[in-house]
């Protein structure tokens, strides 16, 4: 999906962004839309998370989901959900900084997926 980053931006308001490069599938539908779902993947799920990242496919095909109440794809057995209302748009060279406001959260225990240096990594206990 070429999101490049994701952080927290604020506690008050509870503020995120995310970076989608100008060039991905998926930019005109985040840039338009009302809010969307940041979806945190477990230990278990990085080949989700390579699925998602392969262009031009059906990245849907054969990964369960549920929809929100808003509308957004929240997948199966993820570690946990944000749902966010955009706030604003800043323009950032090939990419555009999408910032949105948390209105809904969901948390579950596990290992998160880490995504490090361009591979998947695990925590050391």
């Amino acid at each position: 999906m070429t999101v490049s980053a994701f952080c927290s931006v604020s506690l008050e308001p509870p503020l995120v962004l995310v970076c989608i490069e100008k060039s991905a599938s998926v930019y005109k539908s985040l840039t338009t839309a009302a809010g969307f779902a940041v979806n945190i993947l477990s230990a278990k799920q990085e080949q989700v998370a390579r699925r998602f990242s392969i262009v031009d496919i059906d990245r849907f095909e054969g990964v369960g989901f549920t929809r929100s109440s808003s509308g957004y794809a929240i997948l199966d057995d993820v570690l946990g959900v944000l749902e966010c209302r955009r706030v604003a748009l800043h323009d950032a060279g090939d990419h555009t900084i999408i910032l949105g406001e948390v209105e809904a959260t969901r948390v579950e225990t596990g290992t998160p997926l880490l995504y490090y240096r361009g591979g998947y990594a695990q925590l050391e206990h």
